[in-house]
């Protein structure tokens, strides 16, 4: 931008001191991204609800098994879920408590 259309060079200089790192924004682009899929959205909210494995995930919202566990692998990537063991099975939970935190700040905007 050339100086000379520059109204305020105060709050041009704060602005661009407050500015995070290009790698840290882009990290968080990458996260909404995540967001930004129906399916995704439907698994994040039954982990709201309980611990689940893939089978139940699957049955509860009406996908195949296939298709959950490639969305899941997508969570597990971003770091919004977790999972555990026990005997064959894989159970499936939200990271932790941010991720109900950025759901509900979309959610709340949306509905009002």
């Amino acid at each position: 931008m050339d100086k000379s259309t520059i109204v305020n060079q105060d709050v041009v200089n704060q602005v661009v001191e407050a500015l995070p790192d290009e790698e840290i924004l882009y990290d968080v682009a990458e996260l909404f991204k995540v967001f930004g899929d129906s399916t995704r959205i439907k698994i994040i909210c039954a982990l709201f609800e309980s611990e689940m494995c893939v089978y139940d995930l699957a049955a509860a919202l009406s996908m195949t098994q296939s298709a959950i566990s490639h969305q899941l692998r997508i969570l597990k990537t971003a770091n919004l879920v977790k999972f555990r063991r026990e005997g064959k099975l894989i159970y499936y939970s939200l990271d932790d408590e941010h991720v109900q935190q950025i759901f509900d700040a979309g959610y709340k905007h949306v509905i009002e």
